[in-house]
């Protein structure tokens, strides 16, 4: 049987750091291929990277290039990506036997990603949201939900995309027996919104309780993962309100026009950032550099235990 290795390519800066024993943050690459426009999306790659830096960690934004997996992505290989746009594939589980077989160049979704960095060895992702469950169809699950479920990694996000379901997607979630912790908060974030309203399994106010409850929960053997929700930055963050009438205005043109599968995430983000006059983009750029941010704090916590 071919070595995993063999398809993956963990940068030198990556690896190094890994030896060490130093804190890495896994990033995703979907935010750059799919989820915003070129040139934003480059410049958000890189302010995610460096929020990282500055607090001390080593990012790692995954992707593929040309058929390899590759674990610390270039600046150089960034911009492709971001030129690429809709040109390289989305990446979840079912799509890398596909991809490299191709060679093709992808973006990594949250589930993608996962994957990637444990086969790295990286134990700490930062995201903006997660899938989850989709509205009106309790049967369209996201492969994010099942891959958190079983791949040790823990993930920061701020909840699940607010277009989701949310009771729905916390309920698979406690099904799967993946504990949900809030970073400052008692309640799940609604990524555009601070809270749900919906209570977390258990509140953490600084990265070292994080870390703690994180490596206990892997010492015992239970090797799914652990999502971490951060609230949005409370001056940028939306009401509830708005961002549901945003958002159901723009699953009803969704089904007008018989958008449907991958395509509707996507499509959903645009219309609702299109019905927020842009503000909605806004929260989505601060809270992924912010939960870059938290990640790190939280790598660098773990690596000192």
């Amino acid at each position: 049987m071919t070595d995993v290795k063999s398809y993956l390519h963990v940068a030198p800066q990556v690896q190094a750091a890994l030896d060490a024993g130093k804190a890495v943050v896994a990033l995703e690459s979907t935010i750059i291929t799919h989820g915003l426009p070129a040139p934003l999306n480059y410049e958000v790659a890189l302010q995610c990277e460096a929020a990282i830096r500055e607090e001390g960690a080593i990012p790692a934004t995954i992707g593929l290039v040309d058929g390899v997996i590759t674990v610390g992505l270039t600046e150089d290989q960034v911009k492709a990506l971001a030129v690429a746009e809709q040109s390289a594939r989305k990446i979840s589980r079912r799509d890398f036997g596909i991809a490299l077989a191709r060679r093709e160049n992808g973006g990594t979704t949250v589930a993608g990603t996962m994957i990637a960095a444990h086969m790295a060895g990286v134990r700490v992702f930062a995201t903006g949201g997660i899938g989850g469950v989709h509205r009106g169809d309790a049967m369209d699950i996201s492969a994010d939900l099942t891959e958190l479920a079983q791949t040790p990694v823990a993930v920061v996000c701020a909840g699940a995309k607010a277009i989701l379901d949310l009771p729905r997607t916390l309920e698979y979630l406690e099904t799967a027996g993946v504990p949900v912790l809030g970073y400052g908060t008692d309640t799940f974030p609604a990524f555009y919104a601070t809270s749900s309203g919906l209570p977390v399994d258990a509140r953490v106010d600084d990265a070292e309780q994080a870390a703690r409850i994180i490596l206990t929960q892997w010492e015992l053997g239970l090797t799914g993962g652990v999502l971490i929700g951060v609230p949005a930055p409370a001056d940028l963050a939306l009401p509830n309100d708005e961002m549901e009438k945003a958002i159901n205005a723009a699953v009803a043109e969704a089904d007008a026009k018989g958008i449907k599968g991958k395509k509707i995430t996507p499509f959903l983000l645009e219309r609702v950032a299109a019905l927020t006059a842009g503000r909605s983009q806004k929260v989505n750029i601060a809270l992924i550099v912010q939960n870059s941010r938290v990640a790190a704090r939280i790598a660098l916590a773990m690596s000192r235990l």
